[in-house]
């Protein structure tokens, strides 16, 4: 019998909600879901819209159910049985109730159940589904795929991610510039930043002119960091230098150059975005990924910026970049994205370009967060540490 419906046990994971229907393709799939699932039309139609993208053709059907009530989940399975009786049953999903509904289902039907193994990644036959049985999961997933079958949607941050691999061979040189001079990184960008103003709309040149000696935060002064431009303008990022006694001028490569050198975490982001792709395990990497938690791009809409994201089979990995020290908000923030967005396959580490200390390690401990430190970046340890992070 050709499996034309798979009855789905609805999750808030997402992914555990289209697994199935991708790997096995059915005519439709039958949602068990809770009351606010089945009422919300517009989440609907973004999951329609999902597997649209993913070229799949599938029709979806929402069933409104008491997800803690056993006995009227058993009902509502046996009438989709009896008006789809070419049926098949995922368990990989859904609350304790409604997974007991599908045992007692099963016990009194024949119809196929199979399960997913998130360790093994692997799809298996619980009762007559031999075309599940330990079959592997092989489905490839781009970084904005995650956040569709959620329901979110990306768009692009501070960063036109088509355009970095004209400047692959500029981002170790610039992190080694930073790492040469980390302690004062961030009087150097301000520096940078008021010697490069632009216009109130929006223009702005690519030569830099201005004092020795400006003004800083809280009227701090910052003296020109002459010996953090002259390694600038040594590695190409910027030209015609000229360091005087009262003034300072200089040009920037490009716009891009100038956008990195003018904000203070950009080295770090792209350092860890080319380590990811060294690794040459992932299928996706991104950076400067900004987040619509709702999908609909508007003014008010829920929104965050992940540094980093990559995608490695089924799997993402979330990463936040730190020049400073990693305060625990940013953990926080961090371990919710992964578990909205990647539920519990996803992986999350934050790289800080600073000492981690124990109290931080102790929270990301507890939040699973891997923590990749200054120790790791100095010692060329990055890739090793990120690949240890996918295991």
């Amino acid at each position: 019998m050709r499996m034309e419906t798979l009855i789905e046990l609805y999750d808030e994971r997402p992914l555990e909600n289209v697994l199935g229907a991708e790997m096995f393709r059915p005519k439709r799939v039958v949602y068990i879901c809770p009351e606010s699932a089945a009422r919300d039309q517009a989440l609907q139609k973004k999951m329609r819209s999902y597997f649209g993208c993913r070229g799949q053709r599938v029709e979806l059907v929402f069933f409104k159910a008491d997800v803690y009530d056993a006995g009227a989940v058993l009902a509502l399975l046996r009438s989709i049985v009896e008006r789809f009786p070419d049926c098949a049953v995922d368990i990989t999903g859904g609350t304790d109730a409604v997974l007991f509904a599908a045992g007692m289902l099963s016990a009194e039907t024949e119809i196929p159940v199979f399960t997913y193994s998130r360790k093994k990644n692997c799809f298996y036959n619980i009762k007559n589904a031999d075309f599940a049985d330990g079959r592997p999961c092989d489905l490839r997933y781009r970084v904005e795929d995650f956040f569709r079958m959620a329901g979110g949607s990306v768009r692009e941050g501070r960063v036109d991610n088509a355009i970095l691999s004209r400047y692959m061979q500029d981002f170790d040189p610039f992190f080694r510039v930073y790492l040469d001079h980390r302690r004062d990184w961030t009087k150097i960008v301000t520096y940078i930043q008021r010697v490069s103003p632009g216009g109130q709309d929006g223009s702005y040149s690519l030569l830099a002119s201005g004092a020795r000696v400006v003004k800083g935060e809280r009227g701090s002064r910052i003296e020109a960091p002459e010996q953090a431009l002259s390694a600038l303008a040594a590695i190409g990022f910027i030209s015609e230098l000229r360091v005087e006694d009262e003034r300072v001028s200089f040009r920037f490569r490009d716009a891009q150059i100038r956008a990195w050198l003018r904000d203070v975490g950009s080295v770090l982001e792209t350092y860890v975005y080319k380590a990811c792709l060294d690794t040459g395990i992932f299928d996706d990497v991104r950076t400067s990924v900004v987040v619509d938690w709702e999908g609909e791009s508007k003014g008010n809409a829920v929104s965050n910026e992940l540094d980093v994201m990559c995608s490695r089979g089924v799997v993402p990995l979330f990463i936040s970049c730190k020049t400073c020290d990693v305060k625990t908000e940013a953990l926080n923030e961090l371990a919710v994205l992964r578990d909205r967005f990647g539920g519990q396959m996803a992986k999350a580490a934050i790289v800080t370009a600073e000492r981690g200390n124990a109290r931080m390690r102790s929270r990301a401990a507890e939040l699973n967060i891997r923590v990749i430190d200054l120790s790791d970046l100095a010692a060329d340890r990055l890739q090793k540490r990120l690949l240890a992070c996918m295991n």
